[in-house]
């Protein structure tokens, strides 16, 4: 049972303050996941570490997180958004504390890697817009959800070197990202009393086996093992990264041992997929209710380059107007932020197109304005008057976070109970481009680096050639055995 039609922005009721209470839970928990990174100097300061160990915090803060998203959007199927939320938040404020009190690189680098779990929170919070906002206005409450949210990370950059110079001293940044931990707690409480996981009389269905995402043809469990490498493959990427041959951070004996690992968890997976799937293999499933994978597949791929462009660019833009323009770090970061300043107005934009237009048409208008931007920022060099350069960057963040709210304006679209887990593989997908570009920067110039993200934009293009526009409705069983149709059009 969808709650009434009607979009009222300023209401604070129904389910327009579902809306406002998920897309805050989510800027607190970017606030947290990213409240080392604008006191990275004063946290290597007053731990004594090396630039390289610096770096190697950066890689263990998002490396969680890519298996975190598919975990926790599994616990939210289950369990429902309200509690997984609020334990989310509660939960991970404990490595938060355990970050502001680090006093060796070992106990930061642990604490870290722990904190990416919290960057899993926004799967969540799609499950719980998915239920409260009908088809029609789905990519505009996504969008500003997922847009809103997402400016936790630009807010912790602009505010907390602020709060670590009002306590000031050695340990202000430790006062700064405790007090982060204290607003996740706070948030994790509110979130809990103030949210039910559907409105008054609706139905939340959950999916019939917990542990691999269901699929209705035996073709669809093909496809998803095969999605499920990349994911794997990331973990790898990072794991390269801290060895030897990278950053030389870890021996290769423990590279070997964690390489290891990911192929017997990869084996793992296969089992329990099949466990949860294995009837198709028997009896097919009735057609009225089946879903197809390739429509989760394709957003994937785009949200790898959408998201996983992002969170690259996010990273090295001050260093390339630094850089390319001779720029001081100040000068060049402002300049900089106005790519994540975009997010407030582009990724609601992006969602609020796809409802007018449709969910197809949108994404291949933007992944092809995408595809342009990225080339258009290959082309930049110290021969560009800066003002044109920032535009070009501003343009093509239109372009990417547009296309990161119309990919989440469809996932929930696409099977109800599943939507936690096609929102978490979808998210972690994102992280997947992100360790990809990044790990393509570490080899490449800037030019080669934007080329690289417009050709992988032009994969996602052909990708978006086999999605179907959501149609008709999507079929649930409820408890007592009664169908229902949740219209997606």
């Amino acid at each position: 049972m969808q709650p009434s039609s009607g979009f009222n922005l300023i209401s604070f009721k129904g389910k327009m303050k579902v809306l406002h209470l998920s897309w805050m839970v989510f800027f607190v928990s970017f606030f947290v996941w990213f409240n080392h990174a604008p006191l990275l100097g004063a946290i290597a300061g007053s731990l004594g570490i090396t630039m390289a160990q610096v770096k190697t915090l950066l890689i263990l803060n998002v490396a969680l997180t890519i298996p975190a998203r598919v975990v926790v959007g599994m616990l939210t199927d289950k369990f429902g958004p309200r509690i997984v939320y609020a334990a989310l938040l509660i939960t991970c404020s404990i490595p938060c504390f355990m970050f502001a009190m680090a006093t060796t690189f070992e106990q930061a680098a642990i604490a870290r890697f722990a904190l990416g779990f919290i960057g899993a929170g926004f799967v969540v919070g799609i499950r719980m817009v998915s239920e409260w906002f009908p088809a029609n206005e789905l990519g505009i409450a996504e969008g500003i959800y997922g847009g809103w949210g997402n400016f936790g990370s630009a807010a912790a950059a602009m505010l907390l070197p602020i709060i670590a110079l009002m306590f000031g001293g050695e340990d202000g940044w430790r006062y700064a990202v405790g007090l982060t931990g204290v607003l996740s707690v706070i948030f994790g409480i509110i979130w809990y009393l103030n949210v039910t996981d559907t409105p008054k009389g609706g139905t939340y269905f959950k999916p019939k086996k917990v542990g691999a995402m269901e699929v209705t043809s035996k073709g669809d469990f093909v496809l998803l093992l095969i999605m499920k490498i990349p994911m794997y493959g990331a973990l790898a990427l990072l794991t390269w990264k801290l060895s030897p041959t990278g950053a030389n951070l870890i021996s290769a004996n423990f590279v070997l041992a964690v390489y290891a690992f990911l192929v017997l968890l990869y084996i793992y997976e296969v089992y329990k997929t099949f466990d949860v799937n294995g009837h198709i293999f028997k009896e097919p499933v009735p057609e009225s209710h089946r879903y197809e994978f390739k429509q989760v597949a394709v957003l994937n791929i785009l949200y790898f380059t959408t998201f996983g462009s992002e969170l690259a660019v996010v990273s090295m833009l001050p260093l390339f107007f630094m850089d390319v323009f001779a720029l001081d770090m100040v000068y060049a970061g402002i300049l900089a932020s106005a790519y994540a300043f975009m997010n407030l107005a582009s990724r609601p934009g992006g969602g609020w197109i796809s409802d007018k237009l449709g969910r197809r048409i949108t994404l291949i208008v933007l992944t092809t304005g995408l595809a342009v931007g990225y080339f258009v920022m290959g082309l930049v060099d110290a021969s560009w008057p800066l003002w044109l350069a920032v535009v070009a960057a501003m343009a093509c963040s239109f372009f990417v976070q547009a296309g990161e709210g119309a990919v989440f304006a469809a996932v929930p679209l696409i099977k109800r109970r599943l939507t936690g887990q096609i929102a978490g593989m979808t998210g972690a997908y994102g992280n997947v481009g992100a360790v990809v570009y990044l790990t393509a920067l570490s080899l490449v110039d800037y030019q080669t680096f934007f080329f690289i993200i417009a050709g992988s934009a032009l994969l996602g293009l052909a990708a978006l050639f086999f999605m179907k526009e959501p149609d008709g409705h999507i079929t649930e069983v409820n408890e007592d055995g009664t169908v229902e149709l949740i219209s997606v059009t």
